[in-house]
Formats: C-alpha cells, sequence, structure tokens
C-alpha cells in the first residue's frame, strides 16, 4: 500500500478509536450503558452458495461455498468494520 494511503488509513483507525473512548466515558458519565453494536454483515443461503450481505447497503461483499467459510467471513468484515486489522489472504473468493 503506498505510504500516503498507509498513513490515511492509520489516522481513520485512531479517530475511529478516539470516538469510541469517548463515546463510553460519555455514557459513563450519564450513567448509561452503551448502546449494543449492530450486526453489518449477515450470511444468506442462496441456492448451494452463501451470500454475504452487508446489512445497510443490502448488497452482496463475498460468498463461499461452506457455510463454516462464509461465517469466518463475516466474522472478518465485521472486525474490519470495527478498526481491527485482519487478514482475508488465506481465504479464497
Amino acid at each position: 500500500m503506498h505510504p500516503s494511503i498507509q498513513q490515511r488509513v492509520e489516522g481513520v483507525a485512531a479517530l475511529h478509536a478516539r470516538s469510541t473512548i469517548a463515546t463510553a466515558a460519555f455514557y459513563a458519565l450519564i450513567g448509561q450503558e452503551l448502546p449494543v453494536q449492530k450486526i453489518r454483515y449477515q450470511v444468506v443461503t442462496k441456492g448451494n452458495a452463501y451470500h454475504i450481505v452487508e446489512l445497510a447497503t443490502d448488497k452482496v461483499v463475498g460468498f463461499r461455498w461452506e457455510w463454516k467459510k462464509a461465517v469466518n467471513f463475516a466474522q472478518q468484515m465485521e472486525a474490519r468494520a470495527d478498526g481491527i486489522k485482519v487478514s482475508l489472504s488465506g481465504e479464497r473468493k
């Protein structure tokens, strides 16, 4: 990845972490519990394949032929959306 793009990605991840911490601190100040994080990706059976659908846009972001691999892919996409670095290089699309 180009260094300027990598720097931008790291900056956005840092801002996301700061916003998460600030939100948690705010809820602690008012004595409320944090709202539950909604699921972003869902595994849907389509014929003999399993599609991973982004619920916000209702678009298919990938598919797998085995249910377990589809669930793992959806969990990895969730982790990436939360700002956690996850490698998908070991999987085939």
